[in-house]
């Protein structure tokens, strides 16, 4: 299994990231996942956080001259921010004195947020005891762990790219030719946009919403180029990739919902104008020598990958915390109050993209070790290739 797993609290000292089942003789730097950290705290509409942080990771154990070791992989990316909540979230019992504690305590939940449902839930009377896990900011950490997950599909020639397609009521059009590499296209947007008419009218109504006090969502496009046909499987609903997808992405703070192919728009179609027909292709090795004329499904079927590019549609809600507070409590006193205002950003949807690409990949490198297992990187590629080459036998050359 690939895995991993997180820890960290949003102006704690650090975050901390452990990835498990990357094989041995993976050759992985610094700088691989330095430059994933760096494509997440890009985009216009970004608060001063980004202006705070620049995440770079340091590497506590399962790696050493540049290569994986087959062992636990454990990340550190430490807040710069620390410095200036040190007193506040110190882990230490606080003194009877506490002033600044109480000062930055939080007790007017903010709708949409995790406060007051985790103030219940966990008994706390300080909703930063909640809003400091449930703050996108974990999500640094998640990143660097698809950077380890990027690089070990990178050696199967799998890419994993994204754009935005949607932000504040705006379409971008999709560009034909579409890019071979999106993500050198995307990332020279302010906005990781491939439309450059649409990307003036989004920050135009970034601009307009920032300066109401308000917040704008969006929808990104996960494109996945390279895999073979087979991962994920059928026989067991807890096998099947689109729900593990799922699952990784709707996980993402924000994000409520995820199209695989053309989505919800299937629902609205015939069965001919939605199902892809199927064709002979000699020469396309990762799809056994087929190929489907359209890619409606989005490179899925069955809860198994068809060897087309995996398309995956994901969309996220404005953020909850708005400098023009909504309506609230406050949980101390119990009245009605106007909820807090924690620093924020106007809109996080092109940072998403990119968070989304490292859940994507995170999922697909536990398939791709499901199906090819391998205690080293050499084994692994040796079972791709015998793979490979059976598929491609079963339908002829």
């Amino acid at each position: 299994m690939f895995k991993f797993t997180t820890a960290g609290e949003s102006h704690g000292p650090a975050l901390v990231a452990i990835v498990e089942g990357a094989p041995a003789g993976l050759p992985l730097l610094a700088g691989d996942v330095d430059r994933e950290l760096a494509r997440r705290q890009q985009g216009s509409g970004r608060g001063r956080r980004m202006q705070i942080e620049q995440d770079r990771v340091e590497f506590l154990s399962g790696l050493r001259a540049g290569e994986t070791l087959g062992s636990p992989i454990a990340m550190l990316i430490r807040n710069r921010d620390w410095k200036n909540w040190e007193a506040i979230m110190d882990p230490a019992p606080r003194p009877e004195d506490d002033t600044e504690g109480r000062k930055r305590q939080v007790t007017r939940v903010r709708p949409g947020h995790a406060d007051l449902t985790g103030v219940l839930k966990y008994d706390r009377d300080d909703a930063r005891d909640i809003l400091e896990r449930a703050s996108a900011r974990e999500t640094t950490a998640r990143v660097a762990a698809g950077a380890v997950a990027k690089r070990l599909l990178a050696e199967l020639g799998i890419t994993v790219g994204s754009h935005l397609v949607h932000l504040g009521g705006v379409d971008a059009a999709r560009p034909e030719p579409f890019p071979t590499d999106i993500n050198a296209a995307a990332d020279a947007s302010p906005l990781r946009t491939l439309d450059p008419a649409a990307e003036a009218e989004m920050i135009a109504r970034i601009d307009a919403a920032k300066k109401d006090g308000n917040t704008l969502g969006g929808i990104c496009e996960v494109v996945v180029d390279g895999l073979p046909v087979g991962l994920g499987s059928h026989v067991s609903w807890d096998r099947k990739l689109d729900g593990r997808l799922g699952a990784a992405i709707l996980s993402i703070p924000a994000v409520k919902g995820v199209e695989m192919g053309i989505g919800f728009e299937a629902a609205r179609r015939t069965g001919a104008e939605v199902h892809d027909e199927i064709e002979m292709a000699p020469g396309r090795a990762r799809t056994g020598n087929v190929r489907r004329r359209t890619n409606r499904a989005g490179g899925l079927e069955g809860g198994m990958t068809t060897g087309e590019p995996l398309v995956l549609r994901v969309a996220m809600k404005p953020i909850s915390t708005l400098m023009r507070p909504l309506g609230t409590i406050d949980t101390k006193t119990g009245t009605t109050a106007e909820a807090a205002a924690e620093r924020s950003d106007v809109t996080a949807v092109p940072a998403m993209g990119v968070i989304a690409e490292a859940m994507t990949a995170l999922v697909l490198a536990d398939a791709v070790m499901e199906k090819f297992g391998g205690d080293s990187l050499a084994e692994m590629r040796r079972n791709h290739d015998a793979y490979l080459a059976h598929i491609v036998a079963r339908l002829g050359n």
